[in-house]
């Protein structure tokens, strides 16, 4: 009997390792958290729970050396790829900018910007299985449909978003943006699309006098069954509006509340963010963090970024921001919003904070730092650390996704 009890504590304790997926899946895949490392070209897998370590590194560019050999033919598409390595990449390549898995946990799906194009990864042989030159010049953010049956992502010098077959990599839909689109975010249902695009940040017409010169800005919802844009936003008037003419109309990283009635949102050169109500298509609310390089010149920003990223927790009570030009991630209490000075907690745990997400079970923020080469788990429950994990070179993308358990085993 004591024998017995020994082989059902050692089974209790397997069933504990790894989260509870859903039961049409829960013996062949595992929940994990990806890092995209965007300089390096790779992207950790990690356990999302106790204890938090790095279970493999994915190469995101096996294919590298054919695409550099396809440039030295095309001239403007070379021009473009030591472009991206002066203008955006800080003098380094982008080799994965966002990242998603299929539902079974098969396929890595990566936007890798200095190669303008998405490519899904074979987790089981690393091997490329499909690939999509996107429309211009480079790739960007991405957004995975809850079926998890397309991926959206941005082309930003195509001022395109394309709608892609995640198994197949063929373009099933588009739909056209401004300049430079980034953001992307599935509603809740799959029906809709909030989309942004954020201008020419890597121009050095930076003073708020020229804000105009960044080109055509928009906050756009749409359809995602049919790619028609349903409403387009000017945020320039939204925010003239509300009184914040000085502020930047190019929306940046955004968290939805679950009823999809309120939008928080960064804007470039803003310590700090913005609440739109989408009910009453207004922005209610400025929230400012502190500045912790007041005397840095706007053009020293990091592609016209103050912030860069923003989360909403399980429950919608605490938002999660990183302060990336102050090097601090902020946990917000969001009942204090209404405060002329909002209760948060500050935590400077590295360099350039450039990414925030919520874990699955909306207990836990992820956040990359881009300048220290880690990624921290923090709890919104307590708003303290759980744990630092190593990873490549420059992280910037996190996300939850799937892996085949068969495959953590082949891992060991």
């Amino acid at each position: 009997m004591a024998g017995a009890s020994l082989v059902l504590a050692a089974a209790a304790a397997l069933a504990l390792a790894w989260p509870a997926a859903p039961a049409d899946a829960a013996t062949k895949r595992a929940e994990v958290i990806f890092a995209g490392s965007n300089w390096e070209g790779t992207v950790e897998v990690i356990r999302p729970n106790k204890p938090f370590r790095r279970i493999a590194q994915i190469n995101v560019v096996p294919d590298l050396q054919q695409r550099l050999s396809e440039m030295l033919l095309d001239p403007v598409r070379l021009g473009y790829y030591w472009a991206i390595w002066a203008l955006i990449g800080e003098f380094n390549h982008q080799y994965v900018d966002d990242m998603y898995t299929s539902k079974d946990g098969r396929l890595l799906i990566a936007s890798r910007p200095s190669l303008a194009d998405v490519v899904a990864i074979s987790l089981r042989t690393g091997e490329v299985v499909w690939r999509f030159p996107v429309a211009g010049q480079r790739s960007d953010h991405m957004a995975l449909s809850p079926d998890g049956k397309h991926v959206a992502v941005s082309a930003s010098t195509g001022n395109v978003v394309h709608i892609l077959d995640v198994k197949t990599g063929e373009q099933v839909g588009s739909f056209p943006s401004g300049d430079s689109p980034h953001e992307n975010v599935y509603s809740e249902d799959g029906e809709r699309i909030y989309h942004a695009s954020i201008g020419l940040v890597y121009t050095p017409a930076d003073q708020p006098i020229l804000d105009s010169t960044k080109g055509d800005r928009w906050f756009q919802i749409v359809d995602a069954e049919t790619n028609e844009i349903i409403e387009r936003i000017d945020m320039r008037e939204k925010l003239d509006e509300a009184g914040y003419t000085e502020l930047s109309s190019a929306v940046r990283p955004m968290a939805i509340t679950r009823n999809e009635n309120r939008v928080f949102f960064q804007v470039s050169f803003f310590h700090g963010f913005l609440e739109y109500n989408l009910t009453r298509d207004r922005i209610v609310r400025r929230t400012h963090l502190p500045n912790h390089v007041p005397n840095l010149p706007k053009e020293a920003y990091l592609l016209d970024s103050a912030h860069h990223g923003i989360a909403l927790s399980g429950n919608g009570k605490k938002l999660c921001v990183a302060g990336t030009m102050s090097d601090y991630v902020a946990m917000v209490n969001r009942r204090s919003l209404r405060r002329e000075q909002p209760r948060y907690k500050m935590l400077e745990l590295g360099l350039k904070p450039y990414w925030a997400t919520t874990t699955s079970d909306g207990r836990r923020c992820l956040v990359s730092w881009s300048g220290s080469d880690k990624i921290s788990v923090i709890s919104y429950r307590t708003g303290r650390l759980i744990s630092d994990v190593p990873v490549g070179n420059h992280p910037q993308r996190v996300r939850m996704g799937y892996v085949r358990k068969s495959w953590i085993r082949s891992q060991r």
